[in-house]
């Protein structure tokens, strides 16, 4: 899939205006070998805790995007290496944290494009508190399972609906 963000911006001002086209703010590091991935949205909502992380990328990803609400959380970690290559393996397009990740060499070594708020060394709980399939707010932004994702070097949108063939 081939796009640049900055030209679906140009392309889609008029979803810009009416807010079915959302950008991210400008605080999330890039991670893993994808520099730019798009896909469907699957998201959870969970804090300091990962294990609904880990049991969604063990599902087949299908080219989607994991989106985990983590509630901004500076803490701790919620994707670490394993769930990289989990992602990988799945089929995963990529994944934005809304928190912190680990084992960013192992990360980095990824066939998927991970965007995060940066890296923690200290892992998670795994109590599997959280919520699936849910609206959630990544950064100030309203984000729904089904909308759609389209990464890159400039930025990160949020669409309501897909905008490349």
């Amino acid at each position: 899939m081939s796009f640049a963000t900055t030209d679906l911006c140009d392309d889609n001002a008029n979803l810009l205006d009416d807010g079915r086209l959302a950008v991210l703010p400008p605080v999330f590091r890039h991670y893993g070998q994808r520099a730019r991935f798009a896909g469907r949205v699957v998201t959870l909502k969970v804090h300091e805790d990962n294990a609904l992380v880990r049991s969604m990328l063990e599902t087949p990803g299908e080219g989607n995007v994991l989106v985990v609400d983590g509630g901004g959380s500076l803490r701790r970690a919620l994707v670490g290496g394993q769930l990289g290559l989990l992602a990988q393996d799945n089929g995963w397009s990529g994944i934005i944290v809304d928190g912190c990740i680990r084992d960013t060499d192992e990360i980095n070594a990824c066939d998927i494009g991970v965007r995060a708020l940066g890296a923690h060394p200290q892992k998670s709980a795994k109590k599997g508190v959280g919520e699936r399939n849910v609206r959630v707010h990544i950064a100030g932004v309203p984000v729904s399972p089904g909308d759609w994702v389209y990464a890159d070097a400039d930025g990160v949108l949020i669409a309501q609906q897909k905008l490349v063939p």
